[in-house]
């Protein structure tokens, strides 16, 4: 078939290198400029440079125009394909392809519809991430499904090691899903709408640590902003603080969220969840900081003495 991708970063360069490699044709792609922010700057393989070492004629747009309208008109694509374009692509566009277009997307929908969905999914405990490859309709990461493959997530996992599990489905997803819609089939499974969810891009402010949490939040929300995301971050004596590595606590503590109090194992216990005050909880021990002037050091020869808090600002 005659493909236009539209991708940007890592994801969309794996699906353009599957494309490559299949007997599909592309014939056009579609990508954003390289930016600055933060996230943006991560798994950022260069979906241009790729399809112009591969002679794929490129256009660099944030969105749609018209002028990209008539880009696609002459580029006659029987389906265009997209994974990580970050704006709303609007009906004419999706629509104009003779098979419609197919969306990649690394969650399984109809959960985690929108941004990060594998650092929300980490942090809230899922046991299972994968990719989702469905047909595009007007609404956001709604259309019917072609093919959806799952990974388990690990008592460890970090949101890097989500990262390398999901990134690997990109290409059977996507060749899969091509193949079914090449044989003529034009019925897919429909999203149960009232399962899904949509989440924001998230922020240097994201990581920002929420005492009252429940440790073992925080103890993923930690392993979801590991390297190379911002880390997780706190206060401490007004300064900030990175926790780059924790642990739920074997012992429960009993106090008031944020309280530096006890030194357990490799780690320092920090009094976590907003009903601490029972002494129900495990505590969020940490086990490894990095300091605002940049050095990273065992939480043990950080805290000199305990007492004292981390809180939520300087």
């Amino acid at each position: 078939m005659r493909v236009v991708m539209f991708g940007y970063q890592t994801w969309g360069h794996r699906t353009l290198r599957a494309l490559l490699d299949s007997e599909h044709d592309v014939v056009l792609v579609v990508t954003h400029p390289r930016s600055e922010h933060a996230y943006e700057k991560i798994w950022s393989d260069s979906v241009a440079d790729l399809a112009e070492e591969n002679g794929v004629p490129v256009v660099i747009r944030n969105r749609p125009d018209d002028e990209l309208f008539d880009r696609l008109e002459e580029a006659d694509p029987d389906v265009i394909v997209a994974n990580n374009w970050r704006t709303w692509i609007p009906p004419r566009v999706f629509g104009l392809p003779r098979h419609g277009t197919l969306n990649v997307h690394d969650s399984l929908l109809p959960k985690y519809a929108g941004f990060s969905p594998l650092i929300w999914a980490l942090i809230n405990g899922e046991s299972e991430v994968g990719v989702t490859a469905h047909m595009m309709n007007d609404e956001l990461d709604a259309g019917d499904i072609v093919r959806q493959e799952s990974v388990p997530v690990g008592p460890t996992d970090t949101a890097t090691d989500l990262f390398h599990k999901t990134v690997d489905l990109i290409a059977p997803v996507t060749l899969g899903a091509l193949d079914l819609i090449a044989s003529g089939r034009t019925e897919f499974t429909k999203q149960d709408r009232s399962q899904a969810s949509f989440f924001h891009k998230r922020s240097v402010e994201d990581s920002r640590i929420d005492w009252t949490w429940p440790a073992a939040d925080l103890e993923r929300l930690v392993r979801a902003q590991s390297e190379p995301y911002p880390s997780a971050f706190t206060f401490h004596r007004g300064k900030r603080l990175e926790v780059l590595a924790a642990v739920v606590s074997e012992g429960r503590y009993g106090g008031t969220p944020g309280r530096v109090f006890y030194r357990e194992g490799d780690g320092v216990v920090i009094v976590a969840g907003a009903d601490a005050r029972t002494g129900r909880n495990h505590g969020l021990a940490l086990t490894r900081v990095r300091t605002e002037d940049g050095r990273e050091l065992p939480a043990t020869e950080y805290f000199t003495s305990m007492g004292g808090y981390l809180t939520n600002h300087p």
